[in-house]
């Protein structure tokens, strides 16, 4: 349901009707990166448009500590990270958030494929610039 409240919601939508696919015809029970090849399949067919794992560097008072890979970047204004686990956890929001931050990208989903219905979270960076 697109919601004018969320930020890029109909983008958000499209995105999470891609992963409901996937989910309905793969169900739960694969690893993470079957997931993703998956959605990049659905998302090609819809057109939408998306850098899979891009890779940005990721600094610590000024000084490169390593890098981290978004599993997508959607439209240059959406960052989705996956996971396939049995339960979503505090800590794996926090981390998606923490991707947005370094990625500095205003709204973000957290989709979970381990659960016999798929499972998501919307995410909005409040310290966007």
């Amino acid at each position: 349901m697109i919601n004018p409240s969320y930020k890029h919601s109909e983008l958000t939508e499209k995105i999470i009707g891609c992963a409901m696919q996937v989910h309905r015809i793969l169900g739960s029970g694969f690893q993470e990166v079957i997931y993703q090849r998956a959605l990049a399949i659905e998302m090609s067919e819809s057109q939408i448009h998306f850098m899979r794992e891009k890779e940005i560097p990721l600094y610590y008072k000024g000084q490169r500590v390593g890098d981290r890979r978004a599993d997508f970047i959607v439209e240059d204004v959406v960052a989705v990270e996956l996971k396939a686990l049995i339960g979503l956890e505090q800590a794996h929001l926090s981390q998606a958030k923490s991707y947005l931050e370094a990625y500095n990208v205003e709204t973000g989903l957290l989709i979970n494929f381990g659960q016999p219905s798929l499972e998501f979270r919307r995410l909005i960076n409040g310290n966007y610039k």
